[in-house]
């Protein structure tokens, strides 16, 4: 997996009908910045209004899932997402001219080869992953539903269905390996069954729908004057179809097509958590429906540790700002610049990493019986930490001071000794406004918080 977050180089353009709403639309993914994350803009609409990729933008899973914000409604969202979590991309808009992405031939398969024509591009940000910390499981007995994630260093998906059906029968698909996603998942399409196509229609469903976007299971005999009626429901002169099998005979490209495609909207709704996964992810009978209910408990927990963040620290992962490109962005110099690396940086959050040593020349005079290191240099470390995260919010923080202006409600709760490792970590507590920023700061020590504090510094131009 990916450590750096990703874009794409260029934007890419791909066209073609809705499934649900039958509206032909343009559909461009665009590069984004650092921490932007998977947002839709419906350039249609007065304002070009944008949509987040949010679990908690989601209004209608009617055979898809539907996202709303703004006044702005996109619908059928999963091939779409699918397609980039499945790319490793991570910062994207994706502008549309319509209200649903294109069907495409019902797979996330043409998206890829859109995206693959203008190739991706590495962007100077550790990937904010979000590590299954503990079992996650939604079960929803009424349909015989059940998801579940384990932690697990990677991101690793098995999907397990039943259709009741002498076509399909039980099937399962895995995906051990995101990368694969391309190769092994993207080109399964959607399907549905006989027995539901009808109802689909008469509600509107599937305006869009067609052989060539979705397969038909038909898992009955059909007569000749029902084959009729869904020729001229499909606008087609005449369809056909063995005893029990695919309508128009058309060739599943796996054997087991339709459980990978369960897969696929898997990924593409776990997208929807807003941040890359790591963990295994057990599907059995998934839907849209389960899917977002199990992705609202990830979100959920996401954002519990969130507001008690614990840093993990990975010596083998590349940093996001080595000590020469901090010496670019911060004025301080030996001995007085107080941090060593960035580990992870966006526009919300920080996380520095300093390693205290005993030849610290503050030890010669603080305690040397006793080493420990000063209470006000841990709030110097701290608030240098969080002037990397204000002068990311300027194009060309070379040409700016940063200030600490001021600190509130700190606290030293443990000691800090030679041969430790302090992750300092801080994260906005409010918009930055006018160049003055408040910030929420704690370090850790093995995991355990040994200080924390408010702090709110600014940042002037030097030639103000």
């Amino acid at each position: 997996m990916n450590d750096k977050q990703h874009t794409i180089k260029a934007p890419v353009t791909v066209r073609g009908i809705g499934l649900h709403t039958g509206v032909e639309a343009t559909m461009t993914f665009c590069p984004a910045p650092v921490g932007h994350g998977y947002k839709f803009q419906r350039v249609d609409m007065p304002g070009q209004p944008i949509v987040d990729a949010d679990v908690d933008n989601v209004v209608d899973l009617s055979r898809g899932t539907t996202i709303e914000q703004n006044g702005a409604r996109i619908n059928t969202v999963e091939h779409t997402l699918a397609a980039l979590v499945g790319l490793q991309l991570d910062n994207v808009l994706i502008q549309l001219s319509g209200p649903e992405p294109p069907i495409m031939d019902g797979s996330s398969a043409e998206f890829i080869k859109a995206i693959e024509t203008v190739g991706l591009e590495e962007q100077n940000a550790l990937r904010n992953y979000y590590e299954i910390p503990e079992s996650i499981r939604y079960v929803d007995n009424a349909r015989g539903v059940e998801i579940a994630a384990l932690p697990l260093s990677d991101y690793r998906l098995t999907v397990m269905v039943d259709y009741n059906s002498p076509v399909l029968g039980s099937q399962h698909a895995t995906l051990a390996d995101i990368a694969q996603f391309g190769d092994e998942i993207a080109s399964s399409r959607t399907f549905c069954f006989l027995h539901e196509l009808e109802m689909l229609y008469k509600n509107n469903l599937i305006r869009g729908g067609d052989l060539s976007n979705a397969i038909v299971v038909v898992d009955r005999v059909v007569t000749d004057d029902e084959l009729n009626e869904l020729a001229k429901m499909l606008g087609k002169p005449r369809v056909s179809v063995k005893k029990e099998g695919i309508l128009n005979n058309v060739d599943l490209r796996h054997k087991n097509e339709p459980a990978r495609h369960k897969l696929l909207d898997l990924v593409g709704d776990l997208a929807l958590v807003g941040r890359p996964l790591k963990g295994q992810i057990l599907a059995a009978r998934p839907g849209h429906a389960a899917n977002v209910a199990f992705a609202k408990r990830i979100k959920k927990k996401m954002l519990e540790a969130r507001s008690n963040p614990v840093p993990v620290y990975d010596m083998n992962r590349e940093p996001v700002m080595d000590i020469n490109r901090i010496m670019q962005v911060l004025p301080h110099r030996y001995p007085f610049l107080l941090i060593d690396k960035i580990i992870h940086l966006d526009d919300q959050m920080v996380t520095s990493v300093k390693n205290v040593t005993m030849n610290e020349p503050f030890f010669q005079g603080h305690f040397p019986g006793n080493p420990i290191m000063p209470g006000v240099l841990q709030v110097e470390a701290m608030a240098q930490t969080g002037g990397i995260l204000v002068m990311n919010t300027v194009p060309d923080p070379e040409n700016y001071w940063q200030y600490f202006l001021g600190i509130e409600n700190c606290r030293f709760r443990k000691k800090v000794l030679p041969g430790d490792t302090i992750l300092f970590h801080c994260q906005l507590l409010a918009p930055i406004k006018r160049g003055i920023a408040k910030m929420r700061g704690q370090a850790f020590v093995n995991g355990k918080v040994v200080m924390d504090a408010e702090m709110s510094a600014a940042i002037v131009r030097k030639d103000a």
